[in-house]
């Protein structure tokens, strides 16, 4: 079982017993503002058994507390195992907080270096100010600009599509 820790977080493998907040986030409307609809909880169930059986997807919890934080993840291309999609949800609680930063820098070193992937892509509206910030600060470029292209509650939305690439990722010092 793969465990990813940073300074701040602990990363672990999705287990039964997160089933509760993992419900709890996906019907949160703050939370899913920038993601998507809210699905139902059979739904929310299969993207849940989804993630426990990808070994790199992860709930983030701050070092040494029980409370989740958020989650994050790779999904790793079949065709091309080379390349994977990063995404990541943070409590709005913890939010502005440098969690997401924290823990998307560890699943890009994790992907990149231990992996051996050679790039890895996210997605985000273009609203969404606190996801793209947290995405460029990594390293992360954006690609190509989707206009109105993502119906979300009614609205169209502005999707952008992120690279990191393995030569303009740096580990921190």
């Amino acid at each position: 079982m793969m465990i990813l820790t940073t300074p701040r977080l602990t990363l672990t493998p999705f287990q039964p017993a997160d089933w509760a907040f993992f419900l709890a986030l996906r019907q949160d409307p703050v939370n899913m503002q920038f993601m998507a609809p809210i699905s139902t909880v059979e739904q929310i169930r299969q993207t849940f058994e989804a993630r426990r059986a990808n070994p790199e997807a992860f709930i983030l919890r701050a070092a040494g507390e029980a409370t989740p934080l958020g989650e994050a993840g790779l999904l790793i291309s079949q065709p091309h195992p080379e390349v994977a999609e990063v995404g990541y949800s943070v409590v709005q609680t913890a939010q502005g907080k440098g969690y997401a930063s924290e823990a998307l820098r560890a699943l890009c070193e994790h992907g990149l270096h231990t992996l051996g992937l050679e790039a890895i892509h996210a997605w985000a509206l273009a609203d969404n100010a606190g996801s793209v910030r947290v995405l460029e600060k990594l390293g992360f470029e954006r690609i190509q600009v989707l206009e109105k292209a993502y119906l979300l509650n009614g609205v169209y939305h502005d999707d952008c599509q992120f690279r990191l690439v393995a030569s303009h990722f740096t580990r921190k010092a």
